[in-house]
């Protein structure tokens, strides 16, 4: 097989899976070598920057999914977008905002943050899979951990929260407990 049909089974590959795919469960489903199968992604990502191509190999979540590239995501959401995500009203986002540029964090400490309970909004971030337990602080009453979820990078299309926008000065700050964790 050339570097061609290569990226064409990693691609077909890439299409059928539900979730982003490692690289090394990629060289199991193909039969591929690893190598190959990272030679087959930079063909893949250099056929699709094409400008005929609609969709592009993304690293999220510490694997690989195909995409829609972002300036046709931005005309399809609408229609589409709406059967992976539900709007988020704007408490829920600033919550979800703080324990990911924070994490992990306990439902308290995103309440010192905001200024206002939290209880529904971790409850409902919870539910949505976009937060989860992650484990439990060392203090008394050992309250819960919060962190974000695989699903999480995956609605924003992060390969990890590394890949955050960066806070400037001001935002760090406000993301900022006045106690120690």
């Amino acid at each position: 097989m050339d570097f061609a049909q290569e990226a064409a089974l990693v691609e077909a590959v890439l299409l059928l899976e539900v979730e982003p795919v490692e690289e090394a469960l990629l060289a199991r489903i193909t039969g591929l070598g690893l190598t190959a199968v990272r030679q087959a992604l930079d063909v893949l990502k250099e056929r699709c920057e094409a400008p005929n191509s609609g969709l592009e190999p993304v690293r999220i979540a510490g694997g690989w999914t195909l995409s829609p590239k972002e300036r046709y995501w931005n005309v399809l959401k609408d229609r589409y977008g709406k059967q992976r995500e539900e709007k988020l009203s704007r408490a829920a986002l600033e919550t979800l905002s703080i324990i990911a540029y924070s994490q992990p964090l306990t439902r308290s400490e995103v309440e010192n943050i905001r200024g206002v309970g939290a209880e529904g909004m971790v409850r409902l971030l919870k539910d949505k899979g976009l937060i989860r337990e992650v484990g439990r602080k060392d203090s008394p009453g050992r309250p819960v951990l919060y962190g974000t979820t695989k699903e999480f990078l995956k609605i924003f299309r992060l390969e990890s929260i590394a890949d955050l926008p960066k806070l400037d000065e001001l935002e760090e700050k406000r993301f900022a407990l006045d106690e120690p964790r």
